[in-house]
């Protein structure tokens, strides 16, 4: 579904990402692996077009997306989840989720994502300041569905949630890969991501060194911690 070729990218001078590679098939979870700094907010920013690449292509569906402005992107499927959620303080809950226009080509409907987030429902007249961490990123996830994604694009979703909100974020991204939903996650907790995912790409200083199946991460993991530096 997704195909990165020898993609590049810079900030100034900078050079944060070096000629990566990497493939996510229909209805995979794939998480992107490495130490902060390490590239991998970038090349989520550069597949949604928030962040120009300097050389390399980004095809969806076989098709080259890589010169499309983000909002020709977000069309055609792909969903943003940014590590701050997006949320709009003073919004509800049922807000947040009617306001944006349907731009995708499988837009869930509103009984759909209360069906799969109960806990959003029952929230639903709440403004977005009301809800807890977990509920936030359930919220964020939501919306992107609401809009049509099938592709989901998310940024650290777990960082600073306690670990049963964690586990709460895990149950939502399998709930959306059962549904037929693609991710590529950026996270650096193993354990979640292990637990979530069907592949990993594991990047350092802008390169893909590794490419991992849970079964590799799991006979590999105290070197991985350790050089995760966890």
């Amino acid at each position: 579904m997704l195909r990165i070729e020898k993609l590049s990218a810079s900030y100034g001078e900078a050079r944060v990402l070096r000629d990566v590679s990497l493939t996510v098939a229909r209805g995979e979870v794939v998480t992107l692996v490495g130490r902060n700094g390490a590239g991998k907010s970038t090349l989520l920013r550069c597949v949604m077009g928030l962040h120009d690449s300097q050389r390399g292509t980004v095809e969806l569906d076989g098709r080259d997306i890589s010169r499309l402005p983000a909002h020709r992107r977000a069309r055609l499927g792909l969903g943003w989840v940014p590590d701050d959620r997006g949320s709009y303080a003073t919004l509800t809950v049922t807000e947040h989720l009617t306001l944006p226009p349907t731009v995708g080509p499988d837009p869930w409907s509103l009984d759909r994502i209360y069906e799969a987030f109960p806990a959003l429902h029952t929230r639903r007249t709440s403004a977005a300041t009301m809800l807890s961490g977990g509920e936030q990123q359930m919220l964020a996830l939501a919306r992107v569905l609401r809009m049509g994604a099938r592709l989901l694009l998310c940024d650290e979703p777990t960082e600073g949630l306690s670990p049963l909100l964690v586990q709460q974020v895990g149950d939502i991204l399998r709930q959306a890969k059962q549904h037929g939903v693609t991710v590529l996650l950026v996270e650096q907790n193993l354990h979640f991501a292990t637990g979530v995912a069907d592949r990993h790409y594991l990047l350092a200083e802008g390169e893909i060194v590794s490419a991992l199946d849970n079964t590799e991460v799991h006979s590999r993991e105290r070197e991985l911690l350790s050089y995760l530096g966890i």
